[in-house]
């Protein structure tokens, strides 16, 4: 049996599942994580994969039982194409909505990164494609900063979600939310999140 973890949770799966590493691959495309990887899991036994592109899946045909993605791209026809008969895929992912009311609000002109990034486009991409959806779910945790110091610090590591933001460029904005934290004590955005499983028929 093999497992393949395309991101940095892999450590945890081994746990629950308590998979062999000798029998686990994980795959990742940012520097950084590969990184942190070759420290953890590689150590363990598990063979670590260096790709170029996110979702691609440097292994045979029909030779893995399951794949696990967690926050990163995928290809569903490539899934398929790895994955046994009766072989599971789980993915949870940041849906399109992320942040959107903080991202809208910093700049007024914001475009959605991956405005297709959806739990319904997921699970109907996979059915068309065949496969069994075991289970499916969605949600929309708050998210709370308490101070402006936090909000810059958020903006600035996710790019994708604000990425035009800075402090000379927001500095209005970012005035108006710190009398808003100074008022209410805190202010809120909603994080999107979703999960699927499905089985290879």
């Amino acid at each position: 049996m093999q497992l393949l973890d395309m991101g940095t949770g892999g450590g945890e799966l081994l746990k629950k599942f308590n998979h062999p590493a000798k029998n686990t691959q994980v795959t990742e495309a940012w520097e950084p994580n590969i990184k942190l990887l070759k420290q953890t899991l590689a150590i363990e036994g598990v063979r670590v994969i260096e790709n170029e592109h996110e979702a691609d899946i440097p292994v045979a045909d029909n030779s893995l039982d399951m794949i696990t993605n967690s926050h990163a791209a995928f290809d569903a026809e490539l899934v398929k194409q790895k994955l046994k008969q009766n072989g599971l895929f789980i993915t949870q992912q940041v849906g399109a909505l992320n942040n959107y009311s903080l991202s809208r609000y910093l700049d007024h002109n914001h475009q959605i990164a991956y405005p297709d990034n959806t739990l319904f486009n997921t699970v109907m991409t996979f059915e068309k494609l065949g496969f069994e959806i075991i289970y499916f779910a969605e949600y929309r945790p708050v998210m709370k900063f308490f101070d402006v110091g936090a909000i810059v610090y958020y903006a600035s590591v996710i790019p994708w979600e604000f990425p035009d933001f800075s402090v000379e460029n927001n500095l209005c904005e970012l005035q108006n939310l710190a009398k808003i934290i100074h008022q209410f004590r805190s202010i809120s955005t909603n994080e999107d999140r979703f999960i699927m499983i499905a089985r290879k028929k």
